[in-house]
């Protein structure tokens, strides 16, 4: 990683000092340590709170006092995803980046660009003694990306500051005042266990290499859900032969649109060549249908070792019509924003949690409070319909946009100054800390923005080198022009 030679060494120094520290979600502490440590060593006032979100507060340079206090915010963790060819455990091997041409990737996981970039350009904020800028705190939170818990947690004590700046944003030269709230549905599916008797074939479906990615960016683009596709199939499988379900599992994340999904199932010997030939004509009626978001996957289907029992089948049944019938995509767009997302759904795992649970989640966004609670209503019912048991939890309000932000406007303009042209203002489906942080301090003036980044969310994360350097022009000179207090 030391050879790496990227410009702006600045920021990307930071960044792959941050790859080697394990900072997946829920697995913290040791960056959170880090960063205490780096704020403390350069001499300035440093605050870890109980759950190890980290404030460092920089004072303002000579001449700049009398500006307004600007936060600079990033979350510490990332998503923690990688190829299942790869060997890596995220709790103690580094992060292993590489540059492929324009881009900056890792080999067979997540990146951690988000929001480790974020992290990296706050520190190098902090580390730049003759950066021209009024009084800035830096502000680390963790585990943005399985719940908001830190940002939840946070006391408005520590937001203390006249401006926000999430550096969380995926898109150089997109400057973004609005982003989608969200909420979690987990159904659980209880069964026993039961043998089955007769001349029975067990086979084994695999569909993997999808394209995945972000569950609020990357919803409206046609991708494919692998949880969706497999019980897709073996609903049809399960309509016409005498079928039973041994295990099912697919996705990890609630954030992230599911790559991978596995079962094992059993059918009559007699029916096994049956399945094999629908099975066939599936995954061209699959791919046919997904020709142009999902070149690269991938359809199996093998015989597999008998398994001793299997899920009962009433209970089996009714969790893959649940998964069939449960809505995943987009359900509204924005009639405030062209383009913009409104609502959507994502099935995104399931997987047995115990010896007799089967436990699916799901993710609902939307920027508008009541049509997040309507489409995780509609959810939740799909799955009672079926028999779960279904737990709500993880709600988080969206970032309403304010178009006379002053903030919004000293970001335009220095954009222009540097490059020439009009930044785009734009709201994002993703879900963003902005809207938690605002509950808890309603006057913040604020703004999101960041590199370009590709795939996040999945192994085929990807920062755009070039727009690191831009986004790292755009912010230096965003804190000069703070406005006045």
């Amino acid at each position: 990683m030391e050879n790496l030679h990227l410009q702006p060494q600045a920021v990307f120094d930071h960044f792959l000092q941050i790859c080697r520290i394990p900072h997946g979600s829920k697995n913290e502490s040791e960056i959170s340590e880090f960063l205490q440590n780096f704020g403390k060593e350069l001499g300035y006032e440093t605050i870890a709170d109980s759950v190890g979100n980290v404030l460092v507060k920089k004072p303002a340079y000579p001449g700049f006092e009398d500006r307004k206090t600007i936060i600079l915010q990033s979350h510490m963790d990332m998503v923690c995803d990688k190829r299942p060819d790869v060997d890596h455990d995220f709790t103690i091997d580094p992060i292993k980046p590489y540059v492929d041409g324009e881009w900056l990737k890792a080999q067979g996981t997540t990146l951690g660009a988000d929001n480790g970039i974020g992290v990296a350009a706050a520190m190098a904020v902090l580390a730049d003694k003759n950066l021209k800028h009024g009084p800035v705190n830096c502000l680390f939170t963790i585990d943005e990306e399985t719940g908001l818990t830190g940002a939840e947690a946070l006391s408005p004590e520590l937001l203390q500051g006249d401006i926000l700046v999430n550096l969380d944003s995926e898109d150089e030269g997109e400057i973004f005042i609005g982003c989608a709230g969200g909420v979690c549905n987990y159904a659980e599916f209880k069964h026993v266990r039961t043998r089955i008797s007769g001349d029975m074939f067990y086979m084994k479906v695999d569909i993997n290499s999808l394209t995945g990615g972000h569950s609020g960016d990357d919803i409206s683009k046609g991708r494919a859900n692998a949880n969706k596709l497999l019980s897709r199939f073996l609903l049809q499988v399960s309509q016409k032969y005498e079928f039973y379900l041994c295990e099912i599992s697919g996705g990890s994340l609630h954030n992230a649109i599911p790559r991978d999904a596995s079962a094992v199932f059993a059918v009559q010997s007699a029916d096994k060549e049956a399945v094999r030939v629908d099975f066939n004509v599936f995954a061209a009626q699959v791919q046919d249908e997904y020709s142009a978001t999902e070149p690269n996957m991938k359809f199996t289907l093998q015989s597999t070792d008998p398994v001793n029992n299997v899920i009962d089948p009433v209970v089996a049944k009714n969790l893959l019509c649940s998964l069939h019938a449960v809505f995943n995509g987009v359900f509204a767009m924005s009639q405030d924003v062209p383009g913009l997302v409104e609502t959507s759904s994502n099935l995104a795992s399931v997987k047995r949690t115990s010896e007799n649970t089967i436990t699916v989640t799901t993710s609902q966004r939307s920027s508008i409070e009541s049509a997040r609670d309507n489409v995780s209503s509609a959810v939740r019912t799909a799955f009672e319909l079926g028999g779960a048991t279904v737990t709500t939890k993880g709600q988080y309000p969206g970032w309403k946009p304010n178009m006379k932000s002053e903030i919004l406007k000293v970001a335009c303009d220095t954009y222009k100054q540097l490059f020439g042209e009009d930044a785009k203002i734009k709201a994002i489906h993703a879900g963003l800390e902005c809207g938690l942080f605002l509950e808890k301090a309603p006057h913040l003036d604020m703004i999101s923005f960041g590199p370009t980044m590709r795939g996040v969310h999945s192994p085929d994360e990807r920062l755009d080198i070039a727009s690191t350097g831009r986004w790292w022009q755009h912010l230096q000179l965003l804190l000069e022009n703070a406005p006045v207090k």
